[in-house]
């Protein structure tokens, strides 16, 4: 079995620094119309527990993206029940 390779995107903080994340999924909530992209520092250490940043994104085209930080507790809930789900996935595989 192959590994895939991660897809990747370069984010610039409040200081316009850029730093590079690894997509770990998107999703679009129908109900809401609205997509959103879980992403994780590439630069964080293997004995950090791993942070996960959450965005909503709007696509312009293919190779750009406009992020959102999330703001409603109703999305946050969403997006928790995402990640949580897919963890569980992961743990049972």
């Amino acid at each position: 079995m192959a590994l895939e390779e991660k897809e990747r995107i370069i984010i610039p903080d409040e200081n316009g620094e850029e730093h590079l994340f690894e997509v770990l999924f998107t999703f679009d909530v129908d109900e809401m119309n609205q997509s959103y992209i879980a992403v994780t520092p590439v630069e964080q250490s293997e004995e950090e527990e791993v942070e996960v940043y959450a965005f909503r994104y709007e696509e312009k085209d293919e190779d750009d993206l406009s992020l959102f930080p999330i703001e409603s507790d109703e999305e946050w809930e969403i997006v928790e029940e995402m990640l949580n789900t897919l963890a569980e996935q992961e743990n049972e595989a």
